[in-house]
């Protein structure tokens, strides 16, 4: 039997990326990379010179079996996705079940997480948070924006920058013009901004200044 790792990999600064990741992309068979571009680029920063193959959203159901294959037969393999950790709104879940359907061994580096340093800063309670990534797109948003409005926990939204402001609209209609909020960008990168206030005040300053970078919303509970 092979094993598969999961290997965080930074969500900006290359310097976050672990000692460990490091030996573990140098030593296995292959990588199964998101987007091999991207991953090529950080392996080759690294001096990595394992082999790439695309693992990503659109064609990870048709590799799985095959992928489980290649590890009963003794492979290592190590998934990554462009940035952070694999499974977290990014490839990973459906190979990491289907190992452990198998019995294949599969073990998660611990590493970078986009959601987690923009839930400590963001000043609001952290002791009892829900995690809910990405809203649905068109089908089931309301009904999910519904069920958050009753959330007591402290909720951790990802969000694009050309949805941003759509998003922080219906905060206001759902959960309140005065909710208290806070919106990370381009965390670990040159232009990393985070803005807190009320929904109202936080929708205010992004209207007024466009939307640039990747963004975590994480909203207070309901009192």
């Amino acid at each position: 039997m092979g094993k598969l790792y999961l290997v965080p990999t930074p969500i900006g600064n290359l310097e976050d990326i672990t000692l460990r990741a490091i030996k573990v992309l140098k030593e296995v068979d292959l990588v199964l990379a998101e987007d091999t571009r991207t991953s090529g680029k950080l392996l080759k920063h690294f001096e990595i010179a394992t082999p790439l193959q695309s693992h990503h959203m659109h064609n990870e159901h048709k590799q799985v079996d095959a992928l489980v294959q290649k590890l009963k037969s003794g492979a290592t393999l190590a998934l990554i996705s462009d940035a952070g950790t694999p499974a977290i709104s990014d490839p990973g879940f459906l190979l990491t079940r289907a190992c452990v359907e198998n019995h294949i061994e599969v073990e998660c580096l611990p590493g970078a997480t986009a959601f987690v340093p923009a839930l400590v800063n963001s000043g609001l309670p952290n002791d009892r948070f829900v995690f809910e990534g990405f809203l649905p797109i068109k089908k089931g948003r309301q009904t999910r924006m519904q069920q958050m409005a009753e959330e007591s926990r402290t909720m951790v939204f990802y969000e694009s920058p050309h949805k941003l402001i759509k998003t922080l609209t219906q905060f206001v209609d759902y959960f309140g013009a005065d909710r208290p909020i806070s919106v990370s960008r381009e965390l670990t990168k040159l232009y990393e901004e985070t803005v807190r206030g009320t929904v109202a005040e936080v929708l205010s300053h992004f209207t007024e200044k466009p939307p640039k970078g990747e963004f975590v919303i994480v909203v207070g509970g309901k009192k």
